[in-house]
């Protein structure tokens, strides 16, 4: 090798041309001209060594593969920070905060705010049972993610709680239900189906590993169900509907793109209807329950009186309307 000046002539080890200087990293050796053709930065100029990549974080990582289980742990922890900040414990929050801010209650859910059927699967009672459902939810909705595009997985996840709070109104339509437990044993229902019965690209071992884990965690916790406080039916139902909605999707899993989305919409849209003809079926049948009932005047949802009546229209044992109208003004019926 020659020195000219400080700097050496070397030969390049790819066209053998030679040059002058040291290049850096990875491509020393190589002259300019060739070390463009192969770095990702071939402008950058020959002295200067191109940016080190830098790592990407964990939290970066799953939030790029995994966004839906993301946004939806968010939402979920969202709503709990923001009735924590309203005034309500986070350990023991009240009846009448919880029903505030959206919970399942028949009264009201089966009445003219349907809605609460799935705003309180995003409502928790209290910081523990918000931390094992996330935690759940964190690891099944990670495994869904995978197994299922991003949109059916939050498809799945909203019918399955909305199917397990209405089973939880057919039950017990007088108890005040809240979580998103419903939603989850319909993601573990879902997963089993769809893994037993469709035909995807994944090791049997894998699958008969992991179908292991979905029914124990599905066994457990319709067992720990059993206790007092935790409403089992929302979990049947959500499991339920998780399995109807995993049947069927796994007869088109996989398939091309184009006829996968037209089978999805066409499964999911099919199983919406079928529980809005439930909760339509539902609410007529709550009407005509036997006459004994009581009178609800929400004069205000921090606060709820009951008075005995056995003449009212009524709907899960709760009357819409007041023996008399000139004395109650507030009643479930004006919201008819």
């Amino acid at each position: 090798m020659l020195m000219v000046g400080a700097l050496p002539l070397a030969n390049c080890k790819n066209c053998g041309r030679e040059w002058a200087g040291l290049l850096w990293g990875d491509a020393r050796g190589v002259c300019p001209d060739c070390r463009k053709a192969t770095v990702p930065y071939p402008n950058a100029p020959a002295d200067i060594p191109p940016p080190a990549a830098q790592p990407e974080s964990k939290l970066a990582f799953t939030t790029r593969r995994e966004p839906v289980t993301v946004a939806l742990v968010a939402a979920n922890v969202a709503v709990f920070v923001l009735t924590v900040a309203s005034g309500i414990s986070p350990l023991r929050p009240t009846v009448q905060q919880l029903l505030r801010w959206g919970a399942n209650w028949g009264p009201l859910s089966l009445g003219m705010q349907p809605w609460r059927m799935l705003t309180s699967n995003y409502l928790h009672i209290g910081i523990i049972h918000l931390f094992f459902n996330v935690w759940c939810l964190w690891n099944l909705g990670a495994l869904a993610e995978r197994v299922f595009d991003g949109w059916t997985y939050f498809l799945v996840y909203t019918l399955s709680g909305f199917g397990g709070s209405l089973v939880s109104l057919w039950w017990h339509p007088m108890v005040i239900g809240a979580g998103a437990s419903g939603a989850i044993f319909g993601l573990a229902g879902a997963l089993i189906a769809a893994l037993y019965l469709g035909k995807l690209p994944i090791p049997k071992e894998a699958i008969q590993k992991t179908l292991r884990s979905l029914l124990l965690f599905a066994g457990y916790n319709l067992f720990f169900g059993l206790s007092a406080g935790i409403d089992n039916s929302a979990h049947l139902g959500g499991l339920l509907t998780g399995l109807a909605a995993g049947a069927l999707l796994a007869r088109r899993m996989p398939s091309p793109e184009e006829v996968w989305k037209s089978w999805r919409n066409t499964v999911l849209i099919s199983i919406a209807l079928v529980l809005l003809a439930a909760t339509v079926y539902l609410r007529s049948e709550a009407r005509k329950r036997s006459p004994s009932t009581l009178y609800f005047e929400p004069s205000s949802f921090s606060s709820a009186s009951y008075i005995s009546s056995t003449t009212c229209p009524r709907i899960a044992n709760v009357c819409f309307t007041p023996p008399k109208p000139s004395k109650f003004t507030r009643t479930l019926s004006s919201l008819n």
